[in-house]
Parts: structure tokens; C-alpha cells; sequence
């Protein structure tokens, strides 16, 4: 299975976005998102390395509040 990510573009060299979520940095290649304009403090889904799509803030914000809530799930089912 395959999850991808939201992150925030911090900055952007040619193909390469620098990207952060909850800590986390990340580069990110854009090369999938060709002909879209992306820019700095747009949200992308991360896959493998790769920017598949921008989502707004809002969805990068309720995507992150739902991962959170499965591992509370997962670490209850767990105990």
C-alpha cells in the first residue's frame, strides 16, 4: 500500500522543492506536477520522493488531523 503525504513547499530550485511537514524536511521532485505553477507555502502530496498533486491547506491540515486519528486507532488496538 502506498500513502502519500502533505507538505508545505519552503523553497524551490528548478525540479527540486524543499518541503517540511511536522518537523520533517524533505526534498521533493516536481517533476510530476509539470505545467502546474508551484510555489512557495503551496501544500503537495508526497510520494516516494515525488510531488503528486497540491491540495489546498485545508485539505493538507484535515488529511494530517485523519492520519492522526488511525494511529491513535492503531496504538489502542494495539495495547
Amino acid at each position: 500500500m502506498c500513502l502519500t503525504v502533505p507538505m508545505r513547499v519552503v523553497s524551490i530550485a528548478g525540479p527540486i522543492a524543499s518541503c517540511e511537514a511536522r518537523g520533517s524536511h524533505r526534498d521533493v521532485r516536481l517533476d510530476l506536477l509539470a505545467g502546474q505553477d508551484v510555489a512557495v507555502g503551496d501544500h503537495v502530496l508526497v510520494l516516494a520522493g515525488y510531488a503528486t498533486q497540491t491540495v489546498t491547506a485545508a485539505d493538507a491540515r484535515l488529511t494530517w488531523d485523519l492520519l492522526d486519528e488511525i494511529a491513535a486507532a492503531l496504538d489502542l488496538a494495539g495495547a
